[in-house]
């Protein structure tokens, strides 16, 4: 994929493959072309080359609610919730590309439509659960700690039931506890079988949990493989990392394979 913006290539010719049910990361510094990247593969912006394939399908010219439909979806760097919503209304948004109600069934509240809205609550019920949030779903969003806020966010994202979950930057502004919390959530998902391509900047979060790790410098890419191979690669350590992080994830990995 390619996106240039004038006489900026933000992304350039960029390749790579997520494969079904796996974590995988996009790493590198600011500027580097990832939320970029994230909003040519969920549909926000389109490439200037390229083709974008999901599920088997050619998606390039596909809008976003179309692609949301076919399984994909996302979260945001900045959290964005309706804050005068509850918890559970807000669940509920995410669901809107899979409803199939007309307007005359929603406005008569049809038999059909009544079947489809118990459906949504019990799906959106559901993913709050998953995400820790079930005894909060009657509270306004606005009234959510910071690290309820993201989690909710990705509540919203995974009540569709999508085959694969991006997140933008999902641990910013996360203390550890909460940090550890989500890296536990995002196993879980992936578990379950959904496939979760996350861009962060928290190194220990992205080699903790990720089974591929793409790295992007300057909009292309300068490395991809797993994570104990980004860590001791010299590029990355040079345009990113740096020797002083990559020396303690290398000490956290080996106290890590002590410890189990």
């Amino acid at each position: 994929m390619t996106r240039r913006y004038a006489g900026l290539i933000a992304v350039d010719s960029v390749d790579m493959q997520v494969m079904p049910g796996g974590i995988h990361a996009v790493i590198g510094p600011n500027g580097a072309g990832k939320t970029t990247l994230f909003n040519l593969v969920s549909g926000l912006v389109p490439p200037s080359a390229g083709q974008i394939r999901f599920a088997g399908q050619d998606v390039t010219r596909l809008p976003a609610n179309r692609r949301a439909a076919l399984g994909l979806a996302r979260t945001f760097q900045n959290i964005r919730v309706f804050a005068a919503m509850t918890v559970l209304e807000n669940a509920l948004t995410g669901l809107h590309a899979r409803l199939a109600s007309n307007l005359p069934s929603v406005v008569l509240r049809l038999p059909a439509f009544r079947a489809e809205e118990r459906r949504a609550v019990a799906r959106a019920r559901a993913a709050l659960d998953l995400v820790g949030l079930a005894d909060k779903a009657g509270q306004r969003a606005q009234a959510l700690s910071y690290g309820d806020q993201r989690r909710l966010e990705i509540a919203r994202a995974i009540a569709p039931e999508p085959r694969l979950l991006l997140l933008d930057e999902p641990a910013a502004g996360m203390n550890p506890a909460e940090t550890a919390a989500l890296a536990v959530l995002v196993r879980r998902l992936s578990g379950l079988g959904t496939t979760v391509l996350l861009v962060e900047h928290d190194m220990g979060f992205v080699m903790d949990i990720s089974d591929r790790v793409t790295v992007l410098n300057f909009g292309r890419r300068i490395f991809e493989g797993a994570p104990h191979d980004v860590r001791q690669e010299p590029a990355v350590i040079e345009a990113y990392l740096g020797h002083k992080v990559a020396a303690r994830l290398a000490a956290g990995a080996r106290a890590g394979m002590r410890g189990a």
